[in-house]
């Protein structure tokens, strides 16, 4: 092979990595990739309907209020779940639990026939309207050391549900308390707050409005110029003597 042909291969053999080089730095400034400004990624829950998550928040209502608006029937209904513990019925058996006919103003660990676990013989309460309510909610929480498994109603409606139910199951049931007036729930507080802001803003433009509308005083007339002094009659001349 001739020099003139060996010059040949090697500029194609240069030219060849020439426009390889070329194309990487132009395909890299192309496609550059840039490193993320915060690392990892954002995951938001999610609910089933699509919504972000946010806590529940049950509006506190009196249990006076709530034990006049409780249906029994869904008490009894809520109260299926004690069954297999408890039974509801007037002369009826002591279970794993004792019998809660007549429960309501009885006293603690008072039923006849149970032997009650040391925790509730020591509490030695009444088990009027508000403390079964406290003890529906978070039994273990009220008398630490029961023997009690059950975990709790959390919603302060089921558990006045549930206390009406237990007060129909008497000879006599208590009477209810009287309802007790409540202030505005905070989304009511929040709505008349913004209304009265709003109120506030506008009033500067009401009485804008107000004052363009009124209609213009009238303007004060000028008094007329006082009459000029009108200049003396000329006095009469003597009539000429008749000759």
């Amino acid at each position: 092979m001739d020099s003139f042909e060996l010059n040949k291969v090697m500029g194609a053999i240069l030219g060849t990595l020439l426009f390889t080089l070329a194309l990487n730095i132009v395909s890299g400034g192309i496609f550059a990739s840039h490193a993320p400004h915060k690392a990892g990624y954002e995951i938001v829950a999610k609910d089933d309907k699509g919504g972000q998550q946010q806590a529940a928040v049950e509006p506190q209502i009196p249990l006076e209020n709530l034990l006049n608006e409780a249906n029994p029937e869904k008490g009894a209904s809520i109260a299926r779940q004690c069954v297999a513990c408890h039974d509801f019925t007037k002369g009826g058996p002591n279970k794993v639990g004792p019998n809660l006919y007549g429960v309501v103003n009885r006293d603690s660990a008072s039923h006849e026939g149970f032997n009650y676990s040391n925790a509730m013989k020591a509490k030695k309460a009444k088990w009027t309207f508000e403390a079964i309510d406290k003890f529906l909610e978070n039994p273990s929480k009220v008398v630490p050391g029961t023997s009690m498994t059950f975990l709790g109603l959390r919603k302060a409606t089921d558990r006045a549900a549930v206390i009406a139910y237990l007060n129909k199951q008497a000879d006599a049931p208590a009477p209810l308390p009287k309802p007790v007036a409540v202030n505005a729930t905070p989304d009511a507080q929040k709505k008349d707050g913004d209304k009265k802001d709003a109120e506030k803003k506008d009033a500067p433009k009401q009485k804008d409005a107000e004052k363009k509308d009124a209609p213009a005083p009238a303007e004060k007339k000028e008094m007329p110029a006082e009459k000029k002094d009108a200049p003396a009659p000329a006095e009469k001349k003597d009539a000429p003597a008749k000759q």
